[in-house]
């Protein structure tokens, strides 16, 4: 094959140059106060917004092969943590400058691996001391009262001010006939009225047939412990609540058609003092300015809090949520239901007004409802993507097979079928003239839920459909917001399928605006994400730029310290002095990233007017911990107080603030390591070999000189 190639390992490293100039674009990503970027697409003339480092390496052309390796680790880190890409992104650009200006000053490559690779190791560990357990997370983040709001919340869906803080459902409206009394939980524990406080928390999203464990029996004193919190909560409900269907009892209609709905009031004070019960805290302090998914999280973790305590276990059960965006409709109507909300066509529509109120038989098919599809079987390869292209099929056959199919259904009698993959059009046409709801595209996670609840069986082919494989107990209505308005919207219109008992929510989130609703939805699974994880390693590092803080001070004794002779054979044979001297450099390089990293961020936060001055007040606070005695003691008080880095702009620096970050343990770690991998492997590469017909791009190209070709 025709060849070029250059050498990129002069002291303008080629590669790093690449990925500083690629990383530089999402530096406005870090912190709080994100600013947001349009992706245009010339040939469509659409737009996007974006706000996240995956969404942007998704839109640039990464042509050259640093750009490739940067979006495969990016590719990397959002696979397995879905946070931490806009810090991995920006150090790979702070680290690389960083870098080249050590080859820039002769310092041989071997050395700078070492010695930043044990650099970074030692901050890790040193970092270990700063992890907030979770279950102390309480008690460091608790300082600020919630205030009362009253709520109501149509047909279980919890919105915006529905279960969003639990102090919210601090009681409930009681179905007396002559008059309401409204009893706090409070005063439960003072009264006899006995029934599970957690229980009530969630029992407006639970499904019909869990109706009978919602309301205890009398002479039962049992109190709950919401997970995750150490809060005791009495209960208090003794009389049925009939104000929402999933309230009624089951002789009296399982499938009404009107939506109902439940009213929640405050009164009183709580048990919980701060009003935040479970993860509350933990989720704003996860969130990092996120209002919106916060509310959204909030009202996920109440639902999810009784399984969770049923089961032994805090953590979010991320197999249980979906997500749905309808536009049309602003974003205070985001809220959370139970069940599947997708959107269909205005023609499918039609069928679930036909059929509103009515139980419904379902079929779960688990691949494509086509002519041509073929199952791939069951044990498939990882990381394997098949692409299939249908060949053009025969119209007598393709008439047999649709008549073939809706037979099969009809002598079933089912009228709701979920198909994981795509749905033949013509197919979908003739079950909607029959009024059969099809819907494809529903992920596995989905149609287990269904399955588990209505008795149905996925099935690869709908032609190995049998009895067995046909559940029921489904019903499917349309969707509407919490203050009643259907989002009917021509194209695409939102519906309800539930059945009871099924382990499902859908975050539903509202948007007027088209090119917002990726972000929207990007946001929410972020911090889905990080709550995910903060359960899972069990502890959270104090955020607000604590942990970048202790790195930088923790790089200043290692400066002092005698060096060690390392672990790779080309440093141990440089000289001893040559590498003491250089040494101290290359860890004030890898240093010069976090440095950068957070004044980019109080620059971000508009807490200094300019990096340099931003870069000033770091270092004071580096000064501040020093002369504390201990640095890792100085920076858990500074964020106990709100913070370490207020800024040197910041009028109210030294005063106690409620606002207070955590940041994930692993998820922080891992995008340090894999940033700093991928810096130093573009480092070690002496060469860059061009095959195929670019060869002849470049020979007319302004940068031929630096190619030899062959």
């Amino acid at each position: 094959l025709p060849m070029a190639f250059r050498d990129v390992n002069a002291r303008r490293h080629i590669g790093l140059q690449q990925l500083s100039s690629l990383a530089s674009t999402g530096r406005t990503f870090l912190g709080p106060m994100k600013s947001h970027k349009f992706i245009v697409d010339e040939s469509t003339n659409q737009s996007t917004l974006i706000c996240s480092a995956v969404r942007l390496i998704e839109s640039l052309d990464l042509t050259s092969a640093a750009g490739q390796l940067l979006n495969e680790t990016i590719q990397a880190q959002n696979k397995e943590f879905k946070t931490g890409m806009s810090t991995l992104l920006f150090l790979v650009g702070a680290w690389s400058s960083a870098v080249v200006e050590c080859l820039q000053q002769n310092i041989p490559v071997p050395a700078v691996v070492s010695v930043m690779s044990e650099g970074l190791n030692s901050c890790c560990e040193r970092v270990q001391c700063l992890q907030i357990p979770i279950h102390d997370v309480k008690k460091e983040l608790c300082s600020v009262r919630v205030g009362p709001k009253a709520f109501q919340s149509k047909r279980g869906r919890v919105g915006r001010d529905g279960l969003t803080n639990p102090q919210n459902l601090l009681c409930f409206q009681r179905d007396i006939s002559s008059t309401e009394e409204v009893i706090p939980i409070n005063s439960c524990s003072h009264q006899g009225d006995d029934c599970n406080f957690n229980k009530c928390l969630v029992s407006p999203l639970a499904g019909f047939d869990s109706v009978a464990s919602l309301v205890k029996a009398a002479g039962d004193k049992s109190s709950s412990v919401l997970s995750g919190s150490g809060v005791t909560a009495s209960s208090c409900i003794t009389q049925k609540l009939t104000h929402s269907r999933h309230f009624n009892t089951l002789g009296k209609g399982c499938f009404p058609s009107q939506q109902g709905s439940f009213q929640g009031y405050l009164s009183g004070p709580s048990s919980d003092p701060c009003g935040c019960c479970g993860l509350g805290h933990l989720a704003v302090a996860l969130s990092h300015g996120n209002q919106t998914s916060v509310e959204l999280l909030q009202s996920i973790a109440a639902y999810q809090q009784e399984r969770a305590e049923r089961g032994g276990s805090s953590q979010i059960d991320m197999a249980e949520i979906v997500t749905c965006c309808v536009l049309g409709l602003p974003e205070s109507c985001s809220c959370v239901c139970p069940g599947f909300v997708t959107l269909v066509s205005p023609e499918q529509a039609a069928v679930v007004k036909h059929s509103a109120g009515k139980p419904l038989r379902i079929a779960l098919v688990d691949g494509d409802l086509t002519e041509q599809y073929r199952h791939l079987g069951f044990n498939r390869p990882r990381n394997v993507r098949t692409i299939l292209e249908h060949p053009t099929a025969q119209g007598s056959r393709t008439d047999a097979w649709l008549s073939t199919m809706s037979e099969i259904l009809m002598s079933f009698e089912v009228n709701l079928v979920l198909v994981k993959g795509d749905v033949c059009e013509r197919f979908m046409e003739r079950c909607i003239a029959s009024r059969m709801l099809v819907i494809g595209c529903v992920a596995r996670d989905v149609l287990c839920a269904f399955g588990a609840v209505t008795g149905a069986q996925a099935v690869p082919y709908l032609s190995q459909l049998n009895a067995s494989c046909v559940g029921s107990g489904a019903w499917a209505e349309l969707w509407e917001a919490g203050d009643g308005r259907a989002a009917e919207l021509g194209e695409l219109v939102p519906v309800w399928i539930s059945a009871g008992g099924v382990p499902l929510l859908t975050a539903v989130l509202t948007t007027a605006l088209p090119a917002k609703a990726q972000l929207l939805e990007d946001q929410f699974w972020t911090l889905l994400y990080r709550l995910h994880h903060a359960l899972k390693d069990g502890k959270v590092f104090p955020g607000g730029g604590a942990v970048e803080l202790l790195c930088l001070s923790h790089i200043q004794v290692l400066t002092k310290q005698p060096e060690r002779p390392g672990n790779d054979k080309a440093v141990r044979e440089l000289p001893s002095p040559w590498l003491a001297e250089h040494r101290a450099v290359v860890l004030q390089a890898l240093a010069s990233g976090w440095k950068r990293y957070l004044s980019v961020v109080l620059c971000n936060a508009a807490k200094a007017g300019s990096e340099l001055e931003a870069g000033a007040a770091v270092d004071r606070q580096l000064q501040r911990a020093a002369a504390y005695g201990s640095p890792s003691a100085y920076v858990l008080e500074e964020f106990r107080r709100g913070g370490v880095l207020r800024g040197g702009s910041d009028p109210f620096s030294d005063q106690v603030t409620d606002s207070k970050v955590c940041d994930n343990v692993a998820a922080k770690t891992e995008a340090w390591r894999r940033a700093l991998d991928l810096v130093l492997l573009v480092l070690q590469t002496d060469t860059e070999i061009i095959t195929g017909p670019r060869r002849n791009q470049l020979l007319n190209s302004p940068v031929s000189s630096e190619f030899m070709f062959l």
